[in-house]
Formats: structure tokens, sequence, C-alpha cells
């Protein structure tokens, strides 16, 4: 790096030069709002192969003044893991080449370099056992390094909580210095696992406590209209969806029709670990206005329960969930809530009346409760565990760049129109949802007032001790994208 010209982008494999610069920058970019001639590029774009050649790249960044950028999947729905805001140089760090997985099945662990995605990780375990799975999301081209950074919540979060409730760490800081569970200190620890470990480190991997699934679970799709009465089996969803006993996970999606008029429908997608029968007599107890039939229950493996919910033909080889090429890539902007009272029929209406002025968005009600309501909300950065009794995206995809403005603002409508219904003070949001319009950092100086607009949105209480623990590991804030964590010396 000692040449570089700032007019001129770069990229750079270990341990090979390579020219393919547009090709690794656009290889896992899934917003592609940010591929036009105007997002700012990088400098130089690094795919690292070993821990080293990672250690390498945080001191030479630092050497030069150029910000650095920690791409894992490229699923961050803002981009802020590939480009900047204010055209600062910068270079990517781009892991795709850093994804080994490893799994021990006696000890009910796996190893997962940083740049695996959700994917390899199911793959592996799934080769090597039908009996343990990982509690993480449902998209196989998400990475884990940003997925778990921030949470992760996927269909076992109701038995097992967050991907980032069942991982240890491993990491490059901010002096190159590769640091493990022992020699981090507990204050990174808590801080990396929920708090968005890009503004502290760069992950090198991350060690998984796998969790039991077993060999049968149970799938179901069922969509209501309008006509069917989709307003009332949504509100008496909501009502029993927190409570559910935590082998069944039931999510909800409000979506566009597909058949070219304009409106919405519900779907109601459920995961039951166990087998059909058991299934149905909780949904006939519990839930029987959504009116399941035995015909609607899918028995098969877990693995094949992944591949549903990644919309893969269940009967897909499993290498499938390793197929980087079917990342979806589309125009979209997204926001986020959280439910801590039931929605009245009003906001129920309000979204589904939405519908009628976009042609392609959705909206999805993740269920909490479970197990997730029995971790304090201070045991890690993420915080919306008891009472939150799911979590509300809004998004909203285009494919032609004239629609953008429209469709920016119908989600900007759409979310102004929830305040009254949603949680307050803060009006919370999921981190890995991330959001620039929730208050935007300008420049790199940022100071903690400025950014607790957006900060105790996704961590309330425990934004306040983010910022501490960055001022100790990283004072001179080197770790910075547009929303990281600001740092504070002192309280």
């Amino acid at each position: 790096m000692n040449n570089l010209d700032s007019s001129k982008p770069h990229q750079i494999t270990s341990p090979n030069y390579s020219t393919s610069y547009t090709d690794v920058l656009l290889s896992s970019i899934s917003n592609i709002r940010f591929t036009t001639p105007q997002t700012p590029k990088p400098l130089l774009i690094f795919t690292p192969t070993e821990e080293s050649h990672v250690q390498a790249s945080v001191l030479c960044c630092k050497n030069y003044s150029v910000y650095l950028r920690v791409r894992s999947g490229g699923h961050d729905l803002e981009g802020l893991s590939y480009r900047t805001v204010d055209n600062q140089s910068y270079m990517i760090l781009d892991l795709t080449d850093y994804r080994k997985v490893t799994v021990d099945v006696e000890h009910r662990t796996a190893m997962a370099q940083a740049g695996a995605s959700l994917g390899d990780v199911y793959s592996q375990i799934a080769k090597q056992t039908t009996t343990l799975g990982f509690p993480a999301g449902t998209c196989p081209t998400v990475g884990v390094g940003g997925q778990i950074g921030l949470g992760g919540v996927g269909p076992l979060v109701r038995k097992y909580g967050l991907a980032a409730d069942n991982v240890v760490i491993k990491l490059v800081d901010v002096h190159g210095r590769i640091l493990d569970r022992n020699s981090m200190g507990e204050n990174l620890f808590w801080a990396v696992r929920g708090g968005g470990a890009a503004s502290f480190c760069v992950v090198l991997s991350w060690k998984l406590r796998l969790v039991s699934v077993p060999q049968t679970v149970t799938l179901f799709n069922v969509v209501k209209s309008l006509q069917d009465g989709a307003i009332d089996i949504i509100d008496k969803w909501q009502r029993v969806a927190y409570n559910l006993p935590e082998d069944l996970f039931i999510e909800t999606v409000m979506q566009t029709l597909m058949n070219g008029t304009k409106g919405a429908e519900a779907s109601f997608n459920g995961l039951y670990l166990g087998k059909s029968n058991a299934a149905l007599q909780v949904m006939n107890n519990r839930f029987p206005e959504l009116g399941v039939k035995a015909s609607d229950l899918n028995e098969m493996s877990y693995i094949q329960s992944v591949m549903s919910y990644a919309q893969y033909p269940t009967d897909s080889p499993i290498e499938i969930l390793t197929d980087r090429s079917l990342q979806q890539k589309a125009n979209f902007k997204a926001k986020s809530d959280y439910a801590v009272n039931l929605l009245p029929r009003v906001a129920l209406k309000i979204l589904l009346d939405s519908f009628l002025q976009v042609d392609l968005a959705d909206i999805y009600f993740e269920p909490y409760g479970g197990k997730m309501a029995k971790i304090p909300e201070f045991q890690t950065p993420f915080p919306h565990r008891k009472g939150s009794l799911f979590n509300i995206l809004y998004l909203v995809a285009w494919a032609d760049e004239s629609e953008a403005e429209k469709n920016f603002n119908w989600v900007r409508n759409l979310y102004n129109q929830m305040t009254p219904y949603v949680s307050k003070n803060p009006r919370r949001a999921y981190a890995n949802y991330r959001d620039l319009n929730l208050g935007m950092n300008e420049g790199r100086n940022t100071s903690y007032s400025m950014a607790e607009v957006w900060g105790h949105k996704y961590f309330k209480d425990n934004f306040l001790r983010l910022a501490l623990v960055k001022g100790q590991v990283d004072p001179d804030n080197f770790f910075y994208n547009e929303q990281s964590i600001p740092l504070l010396l002192h309280a």
C-alpha cells in the first residue's frame, strides 16, 4: 500500500494479485441501490485467507489513515460493509475466501470463520449430524460475521434465543492483536455478541454452540386473503404467538398480491420441532382460527426445513446452501419496529391497506417470547427480550430506478403512521435491519450525543455501556462507519 493512487481502485487477493476488482466488488452486494456509478468505490479490496492477512490489513489501514470496511456476506441493508457515505478513502476487507467451517459433534460445537455464510454453517452441520443445528437466520447467503455480531434472529429464536446467545469469538483488535475469549476481556466479549462487532474489531471466527433438533420437524404455510378474514387471523396471531410452546414458531408475512392486482394477503409460516400429529394438536388447541389441517403439515428433516425457509426445493442437495450465486439482489429499503403491546385493528388495517400504494413489498412479524423472554436484556447488548411481542420489518423493493422516490416515501409514511402503536421511549429497532434514516453520523469524530438517536433505538440502555467499551478498546475510533458505536471515555 506504499504507492496508492486514490484516483484508481485496486483489488488484491491473498496470496495472489488479481485484476477482477469490479467482479469482487459486486459479487456479494445484495442491495443494488449501491452499485451505481455514483456510489463511492474502495481504493482496494483485500480478500484474506489467513489470520495474518487480517492483522496486516488493520495495521496498514491505520498507518495510511484509510477507512476499513469489513464484508462477510454483503447483506447489510444500508451497504455500510462495502461503502462509505462521506466519500472518504476506504478499503474493503472481503472475507469471502475466509469461510472454513468445522463441526465437532461430540462437543456440540462448530468453528466458523467470519466469511462463512449461514448456508456454509448449516450444510456442514447437516453433513455430520441430523440432530444438531444452529439458531440463526433463514437466508443462506447471509454472512455469519455480520449477522451474529448484531444478534441473529431465526425460526429457532423462541427455543434457543439469538445466534449471538450461542457463540464464543476470536478477533483482531485495533492493535492487530489476535484475541480469544480469555484475552479480550469481559467487556469486549459482551459488546461483540449483539452490539456490532465491526465497531470494535475484525471478527476472525465464531465458535458456535450447537443445539438439539429432532430427526423430524413439521412445516406449514397457510395463506389468508382479506376475504378470508386476514385481519381477524393476524389479530389472533399476535395474541398467541408470543405464548405458544417454545417448539412452535409461526411467522406472519403480509405481502403484495402476485397476480398483478393491487392488494395484500397474509402468509403464516410455521415450524414445529416435532412430528405433525403433535403440531396439529397444538394448533387446534391454541390457534384454531388459522384452520391448519393435517394436509397442510409437511414432515421433513431439519436441514430440509432450512432449505424450505430459503425457498429452495426440499429435495435439493445440501450443497445448494453454499451457492452464493443464488443470493437475491434488488433495490430495496427497510425499516423496523417492535410491538410491545397488541396492535389495534386500526393499525393492522393501516398495514394491509398500504399495499394498495406499492407494487412489491413485505411486512414481517417475527414472534419472540419463549427463550427470548428468559434472557435478561443486559446479558448481551441485544436488549429486545421480555415484553417484546414481535419484531416488525417493513421492506419495499423495486426494479426501475425511477420508482425509488415513490417507494422510499411509502416505507417512510408507513413508519410514521405506525408511530402511535409500537414501542416508545425509545421507539425500538433491530440493528441487523440497519436504517440510516434513524439518524446518520456525519464525519469521523461523531459524538455520543449525536448517535443517541439511533443508538437507543437499537440497544436501549445498553448503548451507554457499548460506548464505554468502545472508548476502552478503540479510543481513536479506527473501527468507524456511519452507524458504528461512538466512544465514551467515562460515563
